[in-house]
Formats: C-alpha cells, structure tokens, sequence
C-alpha cells in the first residue's frame, strides 16, 4: 500500500484521529514476541523459539487451526496478575495511538485455568491493565468471556460458575477457539445461563464456519452481536435478516486475509457489507498474529476496497452504536465523532 494509492479514498491522518472503538480482539492475541519473551525470562520459561524473529517465522498460517496451535503455546508466559496486566496495557497503548477511545476485549479462562491459573489471576491482572488505561490514557474497556467452543458445554459451565464472583466486572460471554465442527448451539443452554445472569451474549460465526452456524447464532442462541460473519453474505435471506435487526457485524479483515478467508485483501467483502447495509464495524482480532492493529485494519482495507470517507466514518459510528455502552455514553462518543468529522 503506498501514500498515493490511499490518498485516492481518505487521509490516514484522518482515519487515525477519527474517534473509534474495537469490538472484537483477543487480549491473549495481542502478545507480541517481544513481550513474549521477556515474560518467558521474568517466569523462568524455556520457549521453542531461539528468537522473536522466529517466533514471526512460525506464524505463517494456512488456516485457523494452525493459528490456535501457537497462541495457546504463547499464552503460556502468561502466569501472574502482572504479567496480565502487563498484556493489557500493551495493547491499550496501541489502541490509543491508533485513534481507539473504547474496547470490549474477549479472554480466554479455560486457556489458562486448563494449565493452573487461578481465575482471579487473570481477572485481577485485566482489571488492574484496563483501569490504568482508562486513567493514564482516556480509553475505556469493557471485558468479554470467552468459552473454548471445541471444549465441552460441561466445561463452559463450570468456568461460568468461576466467573460468577466477578459478574459485576464482565459485560459479557462469547464464544472463540476452532468453529468448524462447534455450532452455536451446542452451547445454548450455557449461552442462557450466562444471559439470566445479566451478561451480553456473542459468538463467532461464519468465519469458516457455513451461514447456518450465523442462523443458529441470531436464532437459537440469540446473540447481541456475530464475531466476523463474513460467510452470511452466502446466504441472501440471511443477509437481509442481519441488516432487518440492525445486528453489528465485528468484521477483522487482515485476520481474514492471514487464515487464508480472503484470497487478497481487494476481495474483502467489507465495502460489500457496508453498500449492503450491514452493520459492519473493522477490529484487529489478535493482532500480534495478523500482522495489524485497529488503524492498520482500517487503512489496509480502505486502500484495498476503495472505502470512501464517509464509509470510514460510518465504520467508526458503528462501533459505538454496536458497543455495550449505556445510551449516555454511547451518545457522548458519538458526539466526539461528529465533532472530529465537523473539524476535518
């Protein structure tokens, strides 16, 4: 991507301070190498890496299994409070850099109970990060539980029962981990639970998964919002049910591109989705692994789909009318949006 070929669609200056919020990234996937290591020397763990550039070298990825295999070995480093905190902050400084005002960040428990981490741990050290944020850099957070879709329902709900001391810090549940083979419905019943208790419900559906797991996602588990959603497009009745709902779509184009979803990304049925209605919104996923952080998603693929300002912007309101924000707050961020957009 050159300067010129961007400027043709919008500035990335502009793109840069527009206001915006990411809904979809796995805190664990924020891990860069760097930090990888250094967690690895403060724990006293031994990494099948000699260096970080050939921790770079392992993440050529030919699809989502092979992503998954090495950022559960990277999240091994991750072993106390601090070293969450740490991650968390990492990432919040580059969200603030990027022009990110809010995020609703996903973690996975079973990743690090599964290998003896208590779950207070992990609440405490996320908390700690995203309370300094909001202190130190003016972004808000919210925090999203995820469960390990090719583990059990059994599982889900005991990990449910781990998280009920700390209902009041989690603004929802979801469902991440391989998707191929682990339809949404198979954890309705948990999914149900976590909803009487008062939490947001999302699940990731049709990244690879078919359109039927999306149907089964609005349907049968009665998401609040779909992780990617790309494959719904297949789907025309589909499609015009998600724009009928007003459902936010949490689209993650360079992590489409990297687990081979898209053969390039000039192909991004992003702008598609937008022209269409939908209530699409652009996010990093685990941006360590996919090579871009919230502005580099929006910049790559504005260059590559030929997004116009105003898509941009409407991007960016998207991602805080679909974010689990009270009216108030949604309505303040969105008047700092139409500022931003009134000055530039």
């Amino acid at each position: 991507m050159t300067d010129t070929a961007f400027a043709t669609f919008v500035s990335p200056e502009f793109v840069r301070g527009l206001p915006k919020a990411e809904l979809h990234m796995h805190i664990e996937g924020s891990l860069e190498p760097e930090l990888m290591f250094e967690l690895a020397q403060r724990n006293g763990i031994t990494l099948p890496y000699a260096s970080v550039d050939e921790i770079r070298a392992a993440y050529a990825f030919s699809n989502l299994q092979d992503f998954l295999d090495i950022y559960y070995q990277g999240a091994s480093v991750l072993q106390t409070a601090e070293d969450f905190k740490d991650l968390a902050l990492a990432y919040f400084r580059r969200l603030a850099a990027d022009g990110g005002v809010h995020a609703e960040i996903f973690f996975d428990p079973q990743t690090h109970t599964d290998r003896g981490i208590a779950f207070g741990v992990v609440m405490e050290g996320l908390l700690a990060g995203m309370d300094e944020a909001e202190r130190t850099l003016g972004v808000t957070s919210k925090l999203i539980l995820c469960f390990l879709r090719h583990l059990s329902e059994d599982a889900a709900f005991e990990t449910l029962e781990l998280a009920k001391p700390w209902l009041n810090k989690l603004a929802g549940v979801g469902l991440d981990s391989s998707e191929v083979g682990h339809p949404p419905a198979k954890f309705a019943r948990v999914l149900r639970a976590a909803r009487d208790l008062g939490l947001k419900v999302v699940a990731h559906a049709g990244e690879e998964g078919p359109p039927a797991y999306v149907w089964e996602a609005i349907d049968v588990v009665k998401v609040d919002r779909i992780d990617h959603g790309n494959r719904a497009l297949e789907d025309a009745a589909l499609t015009e049910r998600l724009v009928r709902d007003g459902t936010t779509l949490t689209v993650c184009p360079l992590s489409n591109l990297k687990l081979c979803g898209v053969p390039s990304l000039d192909v991004h049925p992003l702008k598609r989705m937008l022209d269409l209605g939908l209530k699409a919104t652009v996010n990093s996923d685990d941006p360590a692994y996919f090579g871009g952080y919230l502005l580099d998603n929006y910049l790559a693929t504005a260059a590559a789909v030929g997004l116009t300002r105003d898509d941009v912007v409407t991007l960016a309101r998207n991602s805080f009318e679909g974010a689990f924000l009270t009216q108030a707050e949604k309505a303040e961020r969105l008047a700092r949006l139409d500022a931003y957009v009134a000055a530039h």
